[in-house]
């Protein structure tokens, strides 16, 4: 039984503590692991088209998967954030003309892996929720278990060990695959798979023992980060641990998708003139995938009521697969639906708006029940868009001028730091009269906006948001 990470003993029982043991796992449901799936893949319907993303998903007749020209891209839905870093990936695999293979282990429901997972993403989402509706719950055990109760190797350890309910779901592909994960429960089920190419991408900028995958190689997004998890810092204790080696961890920058980086010096020109010509300016809100912060944006809309009456702004607002969030906007304030356009379940128009230099008014509201839409869409409208106002989720690390609202767990604090440093974001704005102040400036002076937009042009000759090309190459075993 394996009782150490990185050559650093962990003494706690992998099997028999905690919530998300296995044994507990088994011992409550009675099902044990089962053997491997077959699997097949049919085109996504989202992200086909345009991506060439094929999804994996369970099959009674072995797939086509094409293991010489194919990677495969594992994820699960836990919130959005990992979804859109799956969505870079796939991104970037295209550009390197191959072929992106999507494997989410939260769709494989019927499997005692994948139940696990949804469960797991239910109590994710609830604690989300209840973080912004209780200052209590917040301060006293959503973020302090947030900051420090993944940190520690032992919680990792009991993970490796419950990847043998994953394992079976990912012995159905070709071991010599490569392999990218987004979130290291799909990464440490590759590796007990017999998978021998597996990249594990690390999200946020907040060293946590639970986003290890030891066997894959690791890539992070910044140098504090590198710091964090080269050196294995805070995860146990004040004990000083043994390093992760060094060729088994990389910085390779942000993971951003390659359509955001095609155009971003024209995009980013043309914010620049917008600002020059004040004009209305396109603010895009993103709500995150557990719903959270509804209070808080509903302020935020209200707030900008006057801009849009005076036709200064036009919101773009994401609510996602919530459409129960827009819902409650217009009920607490119904002058926003003679303002709105709604756009639901229509993806295609979504292309158009993205595509669109037309002048746009008003609100225009996108709600998707497919996740890859309620994900995509607000990637899709960056490019058109002069402000993104949102949590500092992984959305911290995209190239657009960024309005940072209160996180949702303190390991999104770091995201913050992260992108206000870099000078693409703002700093956090904890509570409304902040987020008021910072966004008045924002829209009544150019300075702000300006600044955001030259230090994206800068970063973008730094190559800082090449991390979803260099990790790709890097599963590739190719140089970067």
């Amino acid at each position: 039984m394996k009782k150490e990470i990185f050559n650093n003993p962990v003494r706690v029982s992998p099997l028999g503590s905690g919530f998300f043991g296995l044994k507990n796992w088994i011992r409550s449901t009675g099902n044990p692991p089962r053997e491997q799936l077959t699997l097949g893949t049919e085109m996504n319907p989202v992200l086909g088209q345009g991506l060439g993303v094929f999804n994996v998903m369970a099959s009674k007749t072995p797939g086509n998967i094409d293991a010489e020209q194919g990677v495969v891209i594992g994820s699960i839905s836990m919130g959005y954030g990992h979804y859109r870093m799956a969505i870079a990936m796939a991104s970037a695999v295209t550009r390197l003309g191959k072929i992106p293979y999507w494997l989410d282990l939260s769709s494989f429901g019927y499997t005692e892996g994948g139940r696990m997972i949804k469960n797991l993403e239910g109590l994710y989402s609830l604690g989300s929720r209840l973080s912004q509706q209780s200052e209590i719950f917040n301060r006293f055990f959503y973020e302090p278990f947030s900051a420090r109760g993944f940190k520690k190797l032992d919680a990792n350890l009991r993970d490796q060990h419950s990847a043998a309910l994953y394992s079976p779901i990912l012995r159905g592909l070709p071991r010599r695959i490569p392999f990218i994960a987004t979130h290291s429960w799909p990464a440490q089920g590759a590796l007990q798979a017999g998978m021998e190419r597996v990249v594990n991408a690390v999200p946020d900028n907040w060293p946590l023992g639970m986003h290890l995958a030891e066997g894959a190689l690791h890539t992070v997004q910044s140098p504090s980060a590198y710091f964090g998890y080269r050196t294995l810092r805070g995860m146990a204790g004040k004990k000083v641990l043994y390093p992760i080696p060094a060729d088994e961890i990389f910085e390779v920058g942000h993971y951003v998708d390659h359509e955001l980086l095609k155009n971003l010096e024209s995009d980013t020109l043309k914010r620049l003139q917008r600002i020059e010509d004040r004009g209305p300016f396109r603010l895009l809100i993103s709500i995150g995938g557990a719903g959270a912060q509804e209070g808080l944006i509903g302020e935020i809309l209200k707030h900008l009521l006057p801009f849009l009456v005076a036709k200064k702004v036009v919101v773009f607002i994401n609510v996602g697969y919530h459409r129960k969030v827009w819902e409650g906007f217009v009920k607490k304030e119904p002058r926003l639906r003679n303002l709105a356009r709604e756009h639901f379940n229509t993806f295609d128009e979504v292309i158009a708006l993205s595509r669109e230099e037309a002048p746009v008014e008003g609100i225009r509201v996108f709600y998707h029940e497919n996740p890859f839409a309620a994900v995509y869409t607000t990637n899709l409208l960056m490019p058109v868009s002069d402000l993104l106002i949102t949590k500092p989720s992984e959305l911290s690390y995209y190239p657009i001028p960024k309005l940072l609202i209160k996180r949702v767990g303190h390991h999104e604090a770091y995201g913050v730091i992260r992108s206000s440093e870099l000078g693409d974001g703002t700093i956090e704005c904890v509570d409304l009269p902040h987020i008021f102040q910072m966004l008045d400036l924002i829209l009544e002076e150019k300075d702000l906006l300006k600044l955001m937009n030259h230090h994206i042009l800068r970063a973008k000759g730094a190559g800082v948001y090449d991390g979803a090309y260099k990790t790709v190459a890097l599963a590739l075993g190719e140089e970067f």
